[in-house]
């Protein structure tokens, strides 16, 4: 029995990475990292700045338009000491859902003070360890978070980020991830105008990135796991213009495994020839196994070693490949992570 005919476990997804291709800064310029095209079978290394060379007019380039917002906040808990909260998702007006550190100290009832203008509350205690808590503040909230607030970078990021811009793509719009959809990072606003004068349209989606993206999974039996909900808006003009570009015989490519997600999620719930708007919540789990319905091409940078995200390439791309070509690419020194380079995948029955 090989390991395609057989049920994955998590140590499936476990692979050697040494510490230092970890990219802890985004290079002097967007598209000049590198990038693993796994095309039919064949492995070729390349730069990303050749990318739109394997675009077609008529294909349909996803995008995600999320914005990450300054979501790490540092104050004092009741006493004085260090506290962390970590905005995931915004509920109402004065509402979030957090991660909060320390968490056997902030419990329910339990207050954070960040300024003179802003404190909160512990309201309840969520699934997975998250916080629902209520903020007080004088003024404008979203004023006040850009001024007392923190990027919040993954934890294998050690050094300082100087410039914020660099972990948000050029066509991030709309305010509220934790985290970027770093595939989108590479591209330049020039890239994307040579993308689109050569016939490729693009088709924004939103899908604000929190911790159903990044959470690690804790379960061997991956059928335990349990995705966290991450909140969508798929517009009416992307639905025409994919449901187009089917018809015309185009491709659709997903930038990033958001924009993979949602639209497999839109895929699971609407028919495909008659795609609408959509907004709502996703807790889709992909892993080797599923059936990719809207997904025709899959941009995507290097993950984390028994990482959901790892789960979703070998999926779709086939997990005897998936691990050979991360092998590769530790072996050929590309940069791993957030800030790394990029992996571009084309399955066998693409046309």
């Amino acid at each position: 029995m090989t390991k395609q005919d057989r049920d994955y476990t998590l140590t499936d997804f476990f692979y050697d990475l040494p510490e230092e291709k970890i990219a802890q800064h985004p290079l002097s310029t967007r598209d000049a990292s590198k990038l693993l095209v796994l095309d039919r079978g064949q492995m070729i290394d390349s730069r990303f700045a050749a990318f739109p060379n394997w675009l077609r007019p008529g294909d349909c380039l996803v995008i995600n338009d999320t914005k990450v917002i300054p979501a790490r906040l540092i104050g004092q808990r009741d006493g004085g000491a260090v506290a962390e909260v970590l905005l995931l998702k915004r509920r109402n007006l004065d509402t979030w859902e957090a991660l909060c550190k320390p968490g056997k100290k902030l419990k329910q009832g339990a207050h954070v003070h960040f300024s003179d203008a802003l404190s909160c509350t512990v309201e309840d205690r969520l699934e997975d360890g998250v916080r629902l808590v209520r903020f007080k503040f004088d003024g404008v909230f979203e004023t006040i978070l850009d001024e007392l607030g923190e990027t919040p970078l993954p934890p294998y990021i050690k050094e300082k980020l100087e410039d914020r811009s660099r972990y948000q793509t050029v066509y991030a719009t709309y305010d509220g991830s934790a985290a970027a959809p770093t595939a989108g990072l590479h591209f330049t606003p020039h890239m994307l105008k040579a993308i689109q004068e050569m016939g490729v349209k693009l088709a924004p989606l939103t899908l604000h990135v929190g911790l159903g993206t990044f959470r690690p999974v804790r379960v061997h039996d991956l059928s335990e796991h349990h995705m966290h909900e991450e909140h969508f808006i798929f517009p009416q003009k992307t639905a025409e213009i994919i449901v187009d570009t089917r018809a015309s015989g185009g491709r659709i490519v997903a930038v990033g495994t958001t924009s993979a997600r949602v639209l497999e999620t839109i895929a699971e719930r609407q028919p495909l020839d008659q795609l609408s708007e959509a907004e709502g919540d996703s807790r889709i789990f992909i892993r080797p196994g599923f059936t990719f319905k809207l997904t025709d091409m899959l941009l995507t940078n290097f993950h984390l070693p028994e990482s959901t995200l790892l789960m979703m390439i070998a999926a779709f791309y086939g997990y005897d490949r998936v691990m050979e070509a991360y092998r590769h690419a530790v072996k050929s020194d590309y940069r791993f992570f957030s800030f790394g380079d990029a992996m571009l995948l084309i399955p066998d029955h693409t046309r």
